[in-house]
């Protein structure tokens, strides 16, 4: 019997493959080889059988992580080694789906979508995923956003059918209609979902024109999106039923608008809390003063109190933003930052010497200038030669 290939290979796709790219390479792969367009070719049949059960490992997470790690041995029936610690709790689930009929129909249970037992199913549809930008004021107090999404919508011509005009969708040949397949495997009979029809126990002959059979058209649709005030970067917002629509009726799947925050010139976002930073120079910070300063709404006059210190914090109470459940608002938490001129005026010198020796405090000298260094290091240099 023929090695396994990797279930990857199969699909064409690398192990670092998106959902949405695992889903687009089956897609491609089960169109290329399906019964109905190479009749007699059993090598196609096989490919398309290889191509369905390597989509059905890969696009269920826990599988495809089971499978990451042991590879095909993880769904070996055999009594070989290398089945990971979760491999017998997957033959439960597969053996309990293949005899979820046999119990629906003795307790009566609910057919979900008009199907019988093993019979086609109504499924919901794809999630679909968006960004949205927002200025840190919008953030704050909330918005309106009008996002465009490319999403699917059932064709109007065959009602999604995918049938031309005048025809319908017929009985699938693989399972005779059932939607669903049994493999023997060991003592085991497994019941997985056609990979033919899949599922929906029909197949469609005459294609419908205007979809090529797909019973959807892609279209942009455009959204609006009211953003609540306090949302924080990264965030997301679900707009149910907006997403793809489900199969044989299902409902629609969600879309989910992730928030990005753009940077605020000013202030910085802790939280509910905004920090900014002020300059202010060491006179300020001894004698006190005070300035207007911007808010995201408004302004307010910040009183700088005497004898403020490098690295203070200033409070401006209930002015940062609100939390996004209890809109209970933050403070704006401002900085103080004193600067030091770099340069002095001879009179601005002066004055600070002067208050140096009121304060006894040690300071540095004038400076002298470059030239007057050099010339004091040859004098000095002349002494020391005319000592004996």
């Amino acid at each position: 019997m023929p090695a396994k290939r990797d279930y990857y290979e199969v699909l064409g796709v690398a192990k670092s493959a998106s959902a949405d790219e695992i889903k687009r390479a089956y897609r491609k792969a089960a169109a290329a080889n399906h019964p109905d367009r190479n009749p007699g070719d059993d090598e196609a049949v096989d490919r398309f059988k290889e191509a369905a059960e390597a989509y059905d490992v890969l696009s269920n997470d826990d599988k495809r992580q089971l499978y990451d790690r042991l590879g095909h041995d993880a769904f070996s029936r055999g009594g070989g080694g290398g089945r990971g610690p979760t491999a017998g709790f997957q033959d439960l689930e597969e053996i309990f789906g293949a005899f979820g009929g046999v119990f629906e129909g003795l307790f009566g249970g609910a057919q979900r979508g008009g199907g019988g037992r093993g019979g086609p199913r109504a499924s919901k549809g794809d999630s679909l995923r968006c960004r949205i930008q927002l200025e840190l004021k919008e953030a704050a107090f909330g918005c309106s956003k009008t996002v465009e999404v490319d999403r699917d919508e059932l064709c109007e011509d065959c009602k999604g059918s995918g049938a031309k005009a005048g025809s319908s969708p017929v009985k699938c040949d693989y399972c005779g209609g059932r939607g669903q397949v049994i493999q023997q495997q060991a003592f085991f009979r497994i019941q997985t979902t056609c990979p033919a029809c899949k599922g929906a126990g029909e197949v469609v002959r005459e294609k419908c024109g205007s979809c090529s059979g797909s019973g959807r058209k892609s279209k942009r649709a455009r959204l609006d999106v009211r953003v609540p005030a306090g949302v924080e970067d990264g965030m997301q917002l679900c707009l149910r039923g907006e997403g793809d629509p489900g199969d044989r009726g299902g409902p629609r799947g969600d879309l989910y608008c992730e928030l990005h925050i753009k940077p605020h010139p000013l202030f910085e976002r802790d939280g509910s809390n905004l920090h900014c930073t002020v300059p202010i120079s060491f006179t300020q910070a001894a004698l006190g003063t005070s300035f207007e300063i911007p808010l995201l709404d408004g302004k307010h006059v910040l009183e700088i109190p005497p004898g403020t210190q490098p690295g203070d914090v200033l409070k401006i109470a209930r002015q940062g933003m609100p939390h996004y459940q209890t809109q209970r608002k933050g403070d704006v938490l401002v900085e103080v930052q004193v600067e030091i001129p770099r340069k002095l005026g001879p009179r601005q010198e002066e004055l600070i010497r002067e208050l140096a020796e009121l304060e006894h405090k040690n300071v540095s000298s004038h400076q002298k200038s470059f030239l007057e260094k050099l010339k004091s290091l040859f004098v000095a240099s002349d002494e020391s030669e005319e000592q004996p």
